[in-house]
């Protein structure tokens, strides 16, 4: 099964720039977009054979999640069920036979890091929800986490400590995560590659020199660890800041 994540930072300014002609190409089993940054009904997207779950903010042209399925979920869950996180259209979650998916995008702590103590409370219920969802059945979970783990994942660590994306705090909620028996499918695949980000920052010329975050991710359940067959960061495709990330398991 293959699974896409991208952040398409605008799915209507995303389609104009080749958005469709990928889609179609990659042929995803389950693709998810997060920041699709629209209402209802203010796009329509004709995807042959896909199931479509879509998650909007309360907020216009705000955050906002999708999911496409070409295999029909026994169920789905908007949110995840505590009230002051459920406005922004964060998380989507499809039930199948063997496990949950779920889609997310993680609040950003923002400039001077503003939103910093809402983002540690985010964390904490999201990992909450997670490990409630992976002791029922495995779970898969991608999208924009808003966090580089470690060091190696962008281009300028020492300048970033203090940056939203980057803090102590941040990096150590993801390593909580992990430390409930989820992997970081990238990493489990390539633990010492430098130099691969799925974000860049539109100043600077910022992507052409690869000056880059790795903050979209695929993180799994130990418990489908032995499912697990790569991992892919697909920075050849453009149409956002961000790039579409990969998850291929049995």
């Amino acid at each position: 099964m293959k699974f896409i994540s991208w952040n398409v930072n605008g799915i209507r300014a995303c389609v104009t720039k080749g958005f469709v002609e990928y889609f179609k190409e990659v042929d995803a089993d389950i693709f998810c977009l997060q920041e699709t940054k629209l209402q209802e009904g203010q796009i329509e997207l004709d995807l042959d054979a896909y199931y479509q779950y879509w998650n909007y903010a309360q907020k216009k042209g705000y955050s906002g999640t999708a999911i496409f399925t070409k295999i029909k979920p026994l169920d789905v869950f908007y949110g995840i069920n505590i009230e002051e996180h459920d406005n922004e259209g964060r998380a989507i979650t499809l039930e199948f036979e063997d496990f949950y998916f779920v889609t997310v995008y993680t609040p950003n702590s923002q400039s001077e890091l503003k939103r910093l103590e809402y983002r540690m409370k985010w964390e904490d219920d999201f990992r909450n929800y997670l490990i409630q969802l992976n002791n029922k059945k495995p779970v898969i979970v991608c999208g924009d986490l808003n966090v580089a783990h470690q060091e190696i994942d962008l281009k300028n660590p020492k300048n970033n400590k203090k940056n939203a994306g980057f803090t102590e705090e941040e990096r150590n909620k993801f390593t909580q995560l992990l430390n409930h028996d989820f992997i970081d499918t990238y990493r489990y695949f390539n633990p010492d590659k430098e130099g691969s980000y799925s974000w860049w920052s539109y100043r600077f010329n910022a992507r052409k020199n690869n000056a880059g975050w790795r903050i979209d991710y695929f993180v799994a359940s130990k418990k489908i660890e032995s499912r697990l067959v790569s991992a892919n960061i697909h920075t050849e495709i453009l149409g956002s800041d961000h790039c579409p990330v990969e998850l291929i398991i049995k």
